[in-house]
């Protein structure tokens, strides 16, 4: 591999709240590829007033999900923009196996090669004391933890001096148990797929957040 990251086409995968958001944000700052939220890439086009981005927030109005064929086209679109010709890394899509065959014919077509999924590990109970200790300030969205990452004044946003924070609705204990569920059905059986493709580098992502990352550098071979 690559040991500086150009050129590098990666997706970070694992349940929710293993880390991977925060991994491919660090990972995007050290090897200088874009990070492709498929989350994030959604609203983004919902705002932008194009055919598909009309559709897109039509259906997110609504709370319906989005097409694989959409998000698919979404993507495609994405990697043809000239600062994704070094690579990329996507973050947590595919979500199921139809997805991951439609985004391996789609990279196929545009003559591009995965050069890794990395699977982020971390046990059940280490993922729900991430999920239910976080929240975030209300006025700039500088994310927080009970017990990993408190602001260095009591009560007071390091990013924005903001005194006002936030917790997710649905970072309960039954949605969180939910969301765990639903990931074994339905995204799990990613995972098998990109092993039998040669594709599958997994990591222990129950470290700090620095050596996750140099975990990930050293599978990847970047200095």
């Amino acid at each position: 591999m690559s040991n500086n990251g150009k050129g590098l086409r990666i997706v970070l995968t694992g349940a929710p709240g293993c880390g991977k958001g925060t991994q491919a944000r660090l990972l995007k700052q050290r090897i200088g590829v874009p990070h492709l939220s498929t989350g994030e890439m959604l609203r983004a086009e919902a705002q932008t007033g194009s055919q598909l981005g009309s559709e897109i927030k039509a259906l997110i109005d609504k709370g319906n999900l989005v097409p694989d064929e959409m998000i698919i086209t979404m993507l495609g679109k994405r990697i043809d923009e000239p600062d994704c010709t070094n690579g990329f890394i996507l973050d947590g899509f595919p979500r199921t196996l139809p997805q991951a065959e439609a985004l391996d014919k789609m990279l196929k077509e545009k003559g591009i090669k995965l050069d890794a999924v990395i699977e982020i590990q971390v046990p059940d109970e280490i993922i729900m004391e991430r999920i239910l200790g976080r929240y975030a300030c209300m006025k700039c969205g500088q994310g927080y933890h009970d017990k990993y990452q408190q602001p260095k004044v009591y009560g007071v946003c390091d990013n924005c001096g903001g005194t006002e924070f936030y917790r997710r609705i649905d970072d309960n204990r039954a949605t969180v148990q939910n969301r765990l569920v639903n990931y074994r059905a339905l995204t799990y059986p990613t995972i098998p797929y990109f092993e039998k493709e040669g594709l599958l580098r997994c990591v222990d992502g129950t470290g700090s957040i620095e050596a996750v990352a140099k975990k990930i550098d050293d599978l990847l071979g970047v200095d």
